[in-house]
């Protein structure tokens, strides 16, 4: 009996990177033995965002949410003994891409590979960095430039690299419905796209069309993901053939790459994380049609901390066994002809083409970010009132809380912790990096690159001449700040109330008594210190607390200890909040707690929100911070009241 001939299976991936390329590499050429099939490198916010990792905007930051690489040597490193021409290597990079690829392919070179051969993505998605994510630079039209410039120099240098993984992971993070997901994505798309027509041989066009890839969000409404993956693969092939006359049907292929979603994993009870993740990933693979091309799976205890070796294999396991011991792969397309499935992606398909209209009507992606920020902010708001009233049930969390301890979270190794020393010993080989290289060459390599991006000549070439030199990640980027100049994205948060009140009476009434008792309205100050981009907790309380009466004051992310003081004084703020989700809590709020006593604001009660484990909890209050919260404390509500509680002086003074 012959045996039945299967489909190959996606691309296994795991999102990796921390503490040290070195660090890094081992763990890298752990799971590739443990049978992953694809790499994808997550780098830290400093390198993310441009930045040295001495620099003082690094401080606290460097290799907390991914390995720092500052230079070719880092590099070198991170891929040692693996052969780059063997790897489908995916870097989750966006602002920096330019300099990293460049980086990729100078080792590459070192190695001998053949770079034609070389096969990977880069994210390189910047205005879903404006929307959701907040590790960009520049400006939007310098920043598409070098996207497009980017695409322009692997169609004729690495003909088989993903130039763009258009990104709409983060948008569903951020609150995005599937329709906005669908048409804020593909928005982008085709402004690269569109951009990109006068830097490739018309012949050539519809390849690069080809090379265009997506990096999606799976989210725990099983059906609806399935309907939304078939949506993409219908719209895209739809806009392929219509905005672009491409006919060739595998240019018009909507090629994918996932990760299923780890906002919606839960530090309660987090071993049913894996119940979520595994119905998330059959969203993405069930359907024949719209299978993903890569995979790649948070592990279950995430929303904790940093998961150990045995966490991310548990998660590799998960997609080998669907792929090897299941019969998925034996069969064509389960849903064709569903008449469920086919109205859902109907249904889909025309709210995406609303919204769609929408933003063609505003010139486009870069003319409507400050549209998309606002509607995913409205949209995530939404979100999070649904499941502070029950109507969106989350298993442990607003719904049967009470449960037995998981043997899984027990014991001082249950989450991996960052190395303490790994700082400064990424500090100490940047230090020999700069000392032992050919100063002359750096200059003249980096005066090259900026007589680049000024006269418009392509960025890659100059990018891998500086990487070949010795330049460092921060050099690379001030030059890119200097011409280009630097951006604040909007934060979506008006400082108007929305007609979203319901439910509020009572803690407005309560803002109304505390201002009064003050003299003036109550002022609410939020700032993100630090290089951390994801932005929706403190998007959300600045929110819910302008609804509630309070006078607020948030300016966006990336804000210096300094910043954070300045704006206490100048606002003449009751209360501030602080919003880190990097890691680097610890340091960053006794920086900012240090300062305030020194501008003699102390008496201003802080509170922090983050990730932050129950000792660190514990160390942000014995140095004067009132309040901490994670995410388990999903009601806002509480939290508004508690707000108002620390600054009502009615209180203070009975006490």
């Amino acid at each position: 009996m012959s045996q039945t001939q299967k489909t190959r299976p996606w691309l296994f991936r795991t999102y990796a990177g921390h503490s040290t390329a070195a660090a890094s590499n081992a763990l890298y050429r752990g799971n590739l033995a443990k049978g992953q099939t694809g790499l994808s490198v997550a780098f830290d916010l400093p390198t993310q965002t441009g930045y040295d990792s001495d620099h003082i905007l690094a401080k606290g930051e460097v290799g907390k949410v991914g390995v720092p690489v500052s230079h070719l040597g880092d590099m070198r490193a991170l891929f040692d003994n693996i052969p780059l021409e063997q790897m489908n290597t995916s870097m989750t990079i966006n602002a920096t891409a330019p300099w990293l690829l460049s980086l990729y392919i100078a080792v590459a070179e070192e190695q001998g590979a053949d770079v034609s051969a070389l096969q990977g993505t880069v994210q390189n998605d910047i205005i879903k960095e404006y929307l959701s994510r907040g590790t960009y630079i520049c400006p939007p039209e310098p920043s598409l430039r070098m996207i497009t410039d980017v695409a322009a120099y692997t169609r004729e240098h690495l003909p088989k690299w993903n130039p763009m993984n258009v990104c709409s992971y983060h948008l569903q993070e951020a609150g995005a419905t599937p329709e906005e997901e669908l048409a804020f994505a593909l928005a982008t798309a085709t402004a690269v796209l569109d951009d990109l027509k006068d830097k490739v041989p018309a012949e050539h066009f519809p390849a690069m069309v080809g090379r265009i890839s997506f990096f999606v969000n799976a989210g725990i409404r099983f059906v609806t993901e399935l309907c939304k993956m078939r949506a993409f693969v219908e719209l895209w092939d739809e806009i392929c053939q219509e905005r672009y006359s491409v006919e060739d049907p595998k240019f018009r292929r909507f090629r994918y790459g996932v990760q299923v979603n780890s906002l919606g994993l839960t530090e309660q009870q987090p071993e049913n994380n894996v119940y979520r993740i595994l119905i998330e990933m059959l969203a993405v693979t069930l359907s024949k049609n719209a299978r993903a091309r890569a995979v790649q799976l948070p592990a279950w205890n995430e929303a904790l901390g940093l998961p150990r070796p045995w966490d991310q294999q548990w998660s590799l396991r998960m997609q080998q066994i669907l792929a090897y011991e299941t019969d998925l792969l034996e069969y064509d397309d389960l849903f064709d002809g569903n008449p469920a499935i086919d109205r859902k992606v109907n249904a889909l398909k025309d709210g995406a083409r609303a919204e769609l209209k929408q933003i063609d009507g505003m010139g486009g992606a870069v003319g409507a970010i400050g549209y998309m920020k606002s509607r995913l902010v409205e949209s995530n708001a939404t979100r999070i009132g649904g499941i502070e009233t029950g109507d969106t049930t989350v298993v442990g969390v607003n719904k049967w809380q009470a449960g037995e301890a998981s043997p899984l979270t027990a014991g001082d190794d249950a989450i991996m912790v960052s190395d303490p020393k790994a700082e400064a010993d990424q500090l100490a080989r940047l230090a020999k990096w700069k000392s032992d290289r050919d100063a002359n060459a750096v200059d003249q390599s980096l005066a090259a690159l900026r007589a680049a991006a000024i006269d418009g000549t392509n960025i890659m070439g100059p990018s891998i001449a500086c990487a070949k030199a010795g330049v460092t990640t921060g050099e690379w980027a001030d030059v890119v700040r200097d011409v280009f100049g630097q951006y604040r994205a909007p934060t979506g948060v008006s400082s108007n109330p929305s007609n979203r009140t319901e439910g509020l009476d009572d803690i407005r009434e309560q803002v109304d008594l505390v201002s009064a008792a003050l003299g003036r309205r109550m002022k609410f100050l939020v700032g993100k210190p630090g290089l951390d981009g994801h932005s929706n907790g403190a998007e959300q309380i600045a929110t819910r607390a302008r609804d509630c009466g309070m006078d607020i004051a948030y300016d966006g992310i990336r804000l210096t200890p300094e910043d954070i003081v300045s704006a206490a004084r100048s606002e003449d703020a009751h209360v501030i909040g602080l919003s880190i989700l990097s890691g680097s809590h610890l340091l960053l709020i006794a920086e900012v707690m240090s300062q305030l006593k020194a501008a003699g604001l102390d008496h201003i009660p802080v509170i922090a929100g983050g990730i932050i484990p129950d000792d660190d909890a514990l160390k942000l209050k014995t140095i004067g911070v009132a309040r901490v919260y994670t995410p388990k404390d999903f009601e806002l509500n509480k939290i508004m009241f508690d707000i108002v509680a620390l600054v009502d002086p009615r209180k203070i003074a009975a006490e």
